[in-house]
């Protein structure tokens, strides 16, 4: 694993996130493996994993309503990662998702 610089503090990120505790599966490489997102916003994720995974990986995540979505990992460090999606979500779709997450 190759880890990039630390997670941003809360008030340096981009965006704010929403606190979700939801098992999903990531895959890269052709390779499915579960993992737990803990955070969401309309841009990206930070997920629970036990694999390793390294800045600049290309995976997909399954999102509930929304289906699979890709993403690059942003950073990665003892266990969790952070994602940006490659695709902003709109403010309906995500206010949706949301309301399908189960908050942790």
């Amino acid at each position: 694993m190759t880890n990039a610089a630390p997670p941003l503090a809360a008030d340096e990120r981009s965006a704010p996130r929403e606190a979700v505790l939801y098992r999903t599966r990531l895959t890269t490489d052709a390779v499915e493996r579960p993992v737990t997102l803990v955070n969401v916003s309309p841009g990206g994720f930070m997920a629970r994993c036990e694999e390793d995974y390294a800045a600049g990986d290309g995976v997909v995540v399954v999102l509930p309503l929304i289906g699979r979505v890709a993403a690059e990992v942003r950073w990665a460090l003892g266990g969790r990662i952070g994602c940006q999606l490659q695709r902003r979500l709109g403010l309906g779709e995500y206010h949706a998702l949301l309301q399908a997450l189960p908050r942790g």
